[in-house]
Parts: C-alpha cells; structure tokens; sequence
C-alpha cells in the first residue's frame, strides 16, 4: 500500500473553508458523468461545463453525478455552489487524508469512505479517498483518480438490474458504500493469500526477505484497519441518522452493512494477529536454528578441549619428561587421544546431545 504524506502545509494560516488540494494528483484532467435515471428511463453522458448538472434540472428519478479527480478546485468548487455545498464540506473533499465520516447537514448527507484496489501489477495495494455528497434526488461523488470502482452500480442502472432504478438518492448512496466495503473482502483475501505463502516460505527456511515481508504486510494491515474501523460509525450513524434523507427501507440493508463492516474488522483483526504469530515463529525459528549451530560448535569445542590440554601438556619444553624418550610414546599419544575422541563422542550419542 503505498502511503504519501499529505502537503497539509499548503493550508497552514488559511481560514477555514479555503479549498486548496492536499495530495497526489491521480489524474490529467478533471472527468464529470451525469447520469439521471428512474424506473422507466436512464441516460447518461459527459459533462463539459458544471452549468449542465443543475439541480433545478431534475425533474423525476435521481440524478448521479461523478467526479473523477480532485486537483482543479474550480471545478470542485462550482459545483458545490450550484448544489450549496457547505465550504467547509468541499474543504474536505479536497483534502484527501480524510478519516472515514458522516456528517448530516440537514438539507444534505456528507459521507467519506477509503476505498482500496490493487494496482495495474497487483503486487501493491492503493487507498483512494471517496467522498459523497446526497439530497433527495441527488448524488455527487467525488473520486481521486479514474477508475472502475463503481463499474458495477452502473452496469445495474443502465440494465435495470434489481432495485437501483426504482429506489431514491439515499439506496444509490448505500450502494455505493456497500460496493467499497464489498472490496474490501477481495482485498482481505489478496492479503490472506500473501501470509500463507509467508507461513510457507517460514516453515521450509526463515530468511531475511521473510522478516521484511512480514514487516511491510503489518504496516499495510494496520493502515487498512486505520481506514476499516471508523466504518462502523460512518453505516451506524446513517441507520441511527433521523434525516428524511434516508428512508427506513433503506435503513434494512444499512444494518446488513454494518453486519459486513464487522465481518471485515474481524479480519483485519484476525490477519493482525497472524503476522504477530509469524513474525514470533520466525524468530524462533532464527533461534532455534542459532541454538542448533552453537550445539555443534559446543560438541566439537568439548571434544577439543582434552585434546588441546593434552598438547598443550607435551608442547612444554622441560628436559625430564619420561614420555618423550620413551620409543612407542608418540604413537601411544596419538591412540590415547584417538579413544577419547571416540569415547566422548559415544558419550555425547547416548545422552542425545548429538
């Protein structure tokens, strides 16, 4: 998961509500998609000029308008003047290192999720932050870069598929969460299936690549969880949320996601402990292997030991030592250290130190 420090410098002495970007720019140019749709009709197009999309336009159904990256705050901030968005709400829609929210400011419900995908490689995880914006008949959502995040929710318009087209702003709403949330599972098994091959890798040959892996997946864990567990509050202040904005039928599948966020929060939790697991087995693992290697080193220095007192004893240069003129003294020397190479090694054999 790769994780830039947000410039929030650029920002320093500001009032509150000035729109300036802090983050990466994801994209070349600033894309808006209009769709307005209801049970009988859908249309969708590209929207050139934000004068296009008023909300005054909307006659039946609902209106959907997505933004695909966030660095030209003109954009950004006309059309939140043509649909009165608060300036603090787009201050936070620009800044991109937001921690998942809801907020009811009555007329409308602001929403801020982090959604995640695989890069074009998939080696590496990338976090994207969404934010929503909801009224009546209408939805914003505003994404960093372009992509297929809600390729689905679209394909489920246009074909009528299900209940999307005879539902209002506030089901698309939680649609569109549910769609990051339910990405979040295919990610968890990305993750799942990258310890297992750790566990692996652990079990057959702790290496140093391994402690590095296992460090760099605990940082990106704890990096999901940051963004997963605020969550929780985001879906439970909608369903608890008495706004007229949300209905009490959509309210039913708000308490299934919450059931959903839970499910992803044991993972995260789950995962965690796994890598704490394999990062203790790894280094018993280096232990146990360092042990092994100081029992042979220990073995071969015990059986030395004699043999170095021994020479040491004969190496000493004194002229009345009787062995040393003793014909058969150097071969009875050499058969003496022999057997006692040959007995400590029977003696290490049977207590299994060998």
């Amino acid at each position: 998961m790769h994780v830039s420090l947000k410039r929030t410098s650029e920002k320093k002495g500001l009032p509150p509500g000035s729109l300036v970007h802090v983050g990466a720019r994801k994209t070349e140019k600033v894309m808006i998609t209009l769709i307005d749709y209801d049970e009988t009709k859908y249309e969708e197009r590209q929207i050139e000029r934000i004068e296009e999309c008023l909300p005054c336009d909307i006659t039946s159904g609902v209106r959907w308008i997505n933004v695909d990256g966030l660095h030209d705050v003109d954009v950004i901030e006309k059309l939140g003047n043509q649909f009165n968005l608060h300036p603090l709400t787009l201050e936070d829609i620009l800044h991109t290192g937001q921690r998942p929210k809801m907020e009811d400011l009555e007329s409308h419900l602001f929403v801020v999720v982090m959604a995640f995908s695989r890069n074009g490689t998939g080696d590496r995880i990338e976090s994207e932050q969404i934010s929503i914006v909801f009224g009546a008949n209408w939805l914003i959502s505003f994404q960093e870069k372009e992509g297929d995040t809600f390729g689905m929710i679209r394909d489920r318009i246009r074909t009528a598929k299900g209940r999307i087209r005879r539902m209002g702003a506030d089901y698309l709403a939680y649609s569109l969460i549910d769609s990051v949330v339910d990405n979040y599972f295919g990610i968890l098994e990305w993750y799942g299936e990258r310890i297992e091959d750790i566990e692996e890798a652990l079990a057959i040959n702790p290496r140093q690549d391994s402690l590095q892996a296992i460090h760099h997946l605990k940082k990106e864990i704890i990096l999901l969880r940051k963004s997963v567990w605020p969550m929780r509050e985001v879906i439970g202040g909608m369903d608890r949320s008495e706004s007229p904005l949300v209905s009490d039928s959509v309210s039913v599948y708000l308490r299934d996601l919450y059931d959903h966020t839970i499910q992803v929060m044991d993972s995260v939790e789950t995962y965690q402990n796994l890598l704490s697991a394999l990062l203790d087995l790894y280094l018993s693992s280096v232990n146990n292997k360092m042990n092994e290697v100081m029992k042979v080193l220990t073995v071969f220095a015990s059986i030395f030991i004699p043999l170095t007192f021994l020479v040491g004893v004969y190496g000493m240069n004194f002229e009345y030592m009787p062995e040393l003129t003793w014909r058969w003294g150097y071969p009875a020397l050499w058969v003496f250290m022999i057997s006692v190479i040959v007995g400590m090694i029977i003696y290490f054999k049977r207590k299994k130190w060998w």
